[in-house]
């Protein structure tokens, strides 16, 4: 399989498996098996934080480090993938922080739980604005001098403070943020092509954009308000997604689907593939079958007709951010 270059020195196949689902929607041994499929398949990033799952009831966060720490102790396989994980999310009614004190602690958690002595990724989950960027990315520094990780990157950082962290990066010589995790899909698209997508391209980041399904619904199996208790996702995104563009969306995916023979959301993640910006989009499964969606859509070669298709139905032109439909 064609890798891509995620960061200088990390290259990945086009498709990474989201570990939020890991410890919160499907249990160890599930977990296991989808690794074990999809590394079997060819593909080799794997994406967690370590507040995953705390939002389950009884869970603390740290479940999916945990489990992917056990996969890869049972499998010897550590040199084989690229684990990215995240700091600075909050857990437990704390604050989310990059102060180098929390940075430090959470690390030798997050490698203990990983059973590994590096990160391939360390990446910064959200905006602390009470931090200082040269605090954060001095941090930074130490871990990739002492070895415990290789690359640093972004996760929902506003453009000003990922442009803030890169010119202090630069102006000290210092490792940069070499990626961004944002959330981009077929039907959340202007917050990213307006504000982030320049950047990336002007600096050479890696992209690995979250909710590449926008949490389902691109399935095609919200269709109406009587899907609504389909999964746990369900309420919110019939409240977001079910409008007459984000129906649009979905009759566009349901054309270009029939003619590969293939699922919609197999469409909507060889779309993600297939733009110039994007490194690998991060989709989860839970089952076989939908992990087997996710590896045809890292196959599919859209021809640029039916590109055009969905980008004119996807269209957000004149759309409000925050409510593109």
């Amino acid at each position: 399989m064609i890798k891509r270059k995620l960061t200088s020195a990390i290259d990945v196949a086009p498709l990474a498996f989201g570990g939020n689902v890991f410890g919160w929607t499907i249990d160890e041994a599930t977990s296991f098996k989808l690794l074990d499929a999809f590394v079997d398949a060819g593909f080799n990033l794997i994406d967690t934080a370590d507040v995953y799952s705390h939002w389950k009831p009884g869970n603390k966060g740290g479940e999916s480090e945990t489990i992917i720490g056990k996969w890869l102790r049972l499998r010897g396989n550590r040199d084989k993938v690229v684990i990215a994980t995240k700091v600075g999310g909050a857990v437990a009614g704390g604050k989310k922080s990059l102060t180098r004190e929390h940075i430090l602690e959470a690390v030798d958690a997050s490698l203990q739980r990983l059973q590994t002595d590096y990160i391939d990724l360390y990446q910064s989950h959200w905006n602390d604005l009470d931090t200082p960027v040269a605090e954060t990315i001095e941090t930074f520094a130490e871990l990739v001098k002492e070895g415990k990780v290789r690359a640093i990157g972004a996760s929902n950082l506003s453009p000003e403070r990922l442009s803030e962290s890169i010119q202090y990066s630069e102006a000290h010589n210092l490792p940069c943020y070499e990626s961004l995790q944002p959330e981009y899909n077929l039907y959340n698209r202007q917050k990213f092509e307006q504000e982030y997508e320049p950047l990336c391209l002007e600096k050479g980041l890696g992209v690995i954009n979250y909710y590449a399904l926008a949490s389902g619904f691109l399935s095609g199996k919200y269709r109406s308000a009587e899907d609504v208790d389909k999964s746990a996702r369900g309420g919110g995104v019939v409240k977001t997604y079910l409008n007459d563009r984000g129906l649009r969306i979905l009759n566009a995916l349901d054309e270009v689907s029939k003619d590969y023979n293939t699922t919609p959301a197999s469409i909507a993640i060889a779309w993600l593939i297939a733009r110039p910006s994007i490194t690998a989009p991060i989709a989860s499964a839970t089952s076989i079958e939908q992990l087997n969606d996710l590896i045809e859509a890292a196959q599919l070669q859209l021809d640029q007709t039916s590109i055009n298709l969905l980008n004119k139905a996807s269209d957000w032109t004149g759309v409000t951010i925050g409510k593109e439909g």
